[in-house]
């Protein structure tokens, strides 16, 4: 019942009400990216959703225009403080989490939750081990049990055994918690670099 219905009407309903937030940095944020690098204010890029469903995910771009995308040994993305293809507004964007906000058009659209697992690129979906594949038997989320939690600390792997037994476990009490978490994470900056040696603990 929460997951085919309450879930549905949560995502939608604080969507709605963040509307109007999220046209208001479009413009604030917009400008600034315009004025850093001239190139296109959103980025979209393939993601695996629901079923292995693949959807366009929106963010406000905080990487250089043709940036190439780095991979970690582990088959995670490359992610350092001091990485030279994020613009200098992108760097700020990332580390207050508001280049995340255009995901409410996704949630709007059905692609994503407000809470769920991290939506994974579309190039590793055959990387997957038979023990992480129920991580897609939900949504993608905006924020999740392992973003909140653990952020960029985990492994790939660790991420995705997390984000599959989220998946199988999922409920209104566990989604709440993980909402507030998220809050203290960003306010905190926990965990939010995975390969720089001075990265936030």
């Amino acid at each position: 019942m929460y997951q085919i219905f309450t879930k549905r009407f949560i995502d939608v309903a604080f969507s709605i009400l963040v509307l109007p937030l999220f046209l208001f940095l479009y413009i604030i944020f917009g400008l600034l990216i315009k004025l850093d690098d001239k190139g296109r204010i959103l980025y979209q890029a393939d993601r695996i959703g629901k079923n292995k469903k693949l959807f366009k995910m929106y963010k406000f771009r905080s990487m250089k225009e043709n940036a190439p995308v780095l991979f970690n040994d582990d088959g995670s993305t490359y992610n350092d403080r001091n990485d030279n293809r994020v613009t200098k507004v992108g760097k700020f964007m990332r580390e207050t989490s508001i280049d995340e906000i255009p995901q409410i058009l996704n949630v709007l659209k059905g692609d994503m939750s407000l809470i769920g697992p991290r939506a994974s690129l579309s190039e590793v979906i055959e990387t997957f081990k038979h023990d992480e594949l129920d991580k897609m038997k939900v949504k993608p989320g905006i924020t999740g049990f392992t973003q909140a939690y653990y952020r960029n600390g985990l492994s790939n792997r660790e991420k995705r055994l997390k984000d599959a037994w989220y998946a199988n476990n999922m409920n209104f009490w566990l989604d709440i918690k993980i909402f507030f978490k998220t809050i203290r994470t960003v306010l905190l900056k926990d965990g939010l670099y995975t390969n720089s040696s001075t990265r936030s603990k």
